[in-house]
């Protein structure tokens, strides 16, 4: 299975709350017309986040489809033209940002429908090689996030060795997702001793 992130930019002309309700309410029912698709994630900020500052992205998609021809089908029908032109309506497209990754799951775990997630973006330094990134951040760095307290679900997104063909480069090395059952639970989590010593 390989999903597809896309890292999303309001248009300029919206709010967050515009960006939001569009999104969620008319854009997901053309993405659902899409054929082949096995899953479909919206990760909405919290609004009270836009009273500080406009965050990096306004919002992650994430589709799920079971191999890379399942997605040359997707990207070559009518319902993905569609796609695109109703991104006119409420995204800045030459913002957005595609990674397509494979999913390791660290933690596994149930999340209520009030929990809450945080999405990191990680880029390996420049003297490291890929492969080293890669085991290090699932086979050391993993197992010290997942034994955050209060930490409900962890999973690792890494970017797939085609993003690093003919010297590509993808634009995050890997993107992980912490689940919480509250804002608050995540923040005692991200300010813990265990998280410190990561």
């Amino acid at each position: 299975m390989i999903n597809a992130i896309n890292l999303l930019k309001r248009r300029q002309d919206l709010s967050g709350e515009e960006f939001q309700q569009y999104w969620r309410s008319r854009h997901a029912d053309v993405i659902a017309k899409l054929p082949g698709v096995e899953r479909y994630v919206q990760s909405h900020p919290l609004l009270d986040i836009y009273e500080a500052a406009d965050p990096p992205y306004d919002g992650i998609a994430e589709l799920w489809a079971n191999d890379s021809q399942a997605f040359r089908v997707i990207g070559g029908s009518e319902a993905y033209a569609a796609v695109q032109a109703d991104e006119e309506n409420f995204l800045d497209r030459g913002a957005t940002v595609l990674v397509l990754t494979d999913e390791y799951v660290i933690k596994d775990g149930s999340v209520g429908e009030h929990g809450v997630k945080c999405i990191r973006l990680f880029k390996r330094r420049a003297d490291m090689a890929v492969e080293e990134f890669q085991s290090h951040w699932r086979q050391g760095y993993g197992p010290a996030i997942a034994a955050l307290p209060s930490l409900l679900r962890y999973v690792h997104y890494q970017a797939r060795a085609g993003g690093y063909a003919k010297g590509r480069e993808p634009a995050y090395d890997g993107i992980d997702v912490t689940w919480f059952g509250s804002v608050d639970d995540l923040q005692k989590a991200f300010d813990s001793a265990e998280f410190q010593g990561a």
